[in-house]
């Protein structure tokens, strides 16, 4: 699992570096370095305090890079990630960002969503809203101006442990 995350990672986070003297945080950051496939940045961080968009990693279209991503799954047919479940959730139009944050929010604390995230279709709002969560911490911003052509619709991704509840998750962001 360690590999895997390190394989696919864009940005290794080297938390509480602040209780280490250098010597220990060097040897940490060598031990995640030997794993890494590629060149990754590894940021050490001191009281928890990190940039959020540099965690996040917004715009960096890191899914165009896939195929340097290799794990340990690659060479599976069926390969499945036994502990979780996810799926898509399509909304009509929101009319609100601050409602859609609470709904996801209240959802992530019902039914145990880990991660959410996709983009929204904001009723007169000529840009996409972004939305992304971790458990009920949510956050939204507009990222782009909707493209030509492009369907404004509200797609989000949910992520839980298996046996993820879809039918209350949907009920809930869907209230």
């Amino acid at each position: 699992m360690f590999e895997d995350q390190v394989a696919c990672a864009d940005l290794i986070v080297l938390s509480k570096s602040d209780l280490l003297d250098d010597a220990a945080r060097r040897r940490a950051e060598a031990a995640v370095a030997e794993h890494l496939p590629r060149a990754v940045k590894i940021v050490a961080v001191a009281n928890g305090r990190i940039d959020a968009g540099a965690v996040l990693g917004l715009g960096l279209a890191v899914e165009d890079d896939i195929e340097n991503r290799k794990t340990h799954h690659d060479d599976e047919e069926d390969h499945e990630h036994d502990d979780f479940d996810s799926f898509v959730i399509e909304l009509p139009a929101i009319a609100s960002p601050e409602e859609l944050a609470r709904k996801v929010a209240s959802a992530a604390e019902a039914e145990n969503v880990l991660r959410l995230k996709g983009f929204a279709h904001v009723e007169g709002k000529p840009m996409r809203l972004l939305v992304q969560a971790v458990g009920p911490r949510v956050s939204h911003h507009y990222d782009r101006a909707w493209e030509a052509g492009e369907e404004k619709a509200t797609r989000l991704v949910v992520i839980g442990l298996k046996g993820l509840d879809r039918a209350a998750v949907e009920k809930l962001l869907a209230a």
